[in-house]
């Protein structure tokens, strides 16, 4: 069974289950929280603009796709491999929707995940990025108990791959035209960070979470569809 072969990860045991909906965080200048249906004005706004699309898997979203989208990431679990969670950052001056920060769990066996992040424009070159990718490390590897975090990008995306350099991961591969992205064939960088190096970083401590106490599985047994990108 995976929770006795991996009970160190309590957020994969289904009796030590966690209600991901009342998870939140603090950063310096974000509050990191789920998805709410009452975001759906900023987050379509978010997810309908060139800008944002241009390096991501996904072509802009229209107002149908865009609540579609919405309501794949207000459900959330980590338990199986291919489950995600994704957080909305806000901004704490004004309640802003800042951007979106996620984690995928690829692999409850080798507990490995994956990170993911995308900005408003209108936040951009502030270091929210970095802010809030962070945080979302410090819940993969210290909350979570992961031993290995990936990021995948189009390897166009400078931006994106500055963050990564600055948040200290590796860059591991550089894939040569391996995606059709959005009707173009693209590269893939590729980056990673393992738990002892992420122990070792010096602003790992900047971050805060808070999650509910573990409930038992029959509370919540069958209310946890996979989260989707």
């Amino acid at each position: 069974m995976v929770c006795e072969r991996y009970a160190a990860i309590w957020s994969l045991c289904k009796d030590r289950d966690v209600n991901l909906s009342d998870l939140s965080g603090e950063t310096e200048r974000m509050s990191l929280r789920p998805y709410r249906r009452s975001d759906y004005v900023e987050f379509a706004d978010l997810h309908g603009r060139e800008e944002v699309a241009r390096y991501l898997p996904w072509e802009v979203r229209d107002a149908d796709a865009a609540k579609a989208a919405l309501e794949r990431r207000v459900d959330m679990s980590l338990e199986s491999d291919g489950d995600g969670i994704t957080l909305a950052g806000i901004d704490k001056d004004t309640g802003r929707l800042v951007g979106e920060f996620v984690l995928f769990l690829r692999s409850v066996e080798h507990r490995g995940g994956e990170l993911g992040y995308i900005l408003h424009p209108g936040f951009q070159g502030r270091g929210l990025a970095t802010e809030g990718a962070r945080a979302v490390l410090k819940f993969g590897f210290e909350v979570t108990g992961l031993h290995r975090i990936i990021a995948r990008i189009d390897a166009r995306n400078v931006a994106s791959a500055a963050v990564l350099n600055r948040l200290g991961l590796r860059k591991e591969a550089h894939l040569v035209k391996n995606e059709l992205l959005n009707g173009e064939w693209s590269d893939e960088a590729d980056y990673a960070m393992l738990d002892e190096e992420w122990s070792s970083n010096a602003t790992s401590s900047a971050i805060s979470w808070k999650t509910t106490a573990p409930a038992p599985a029959s509370v919540s047994a069958g209310q946890r569809p996979p989260a989707k990108p």
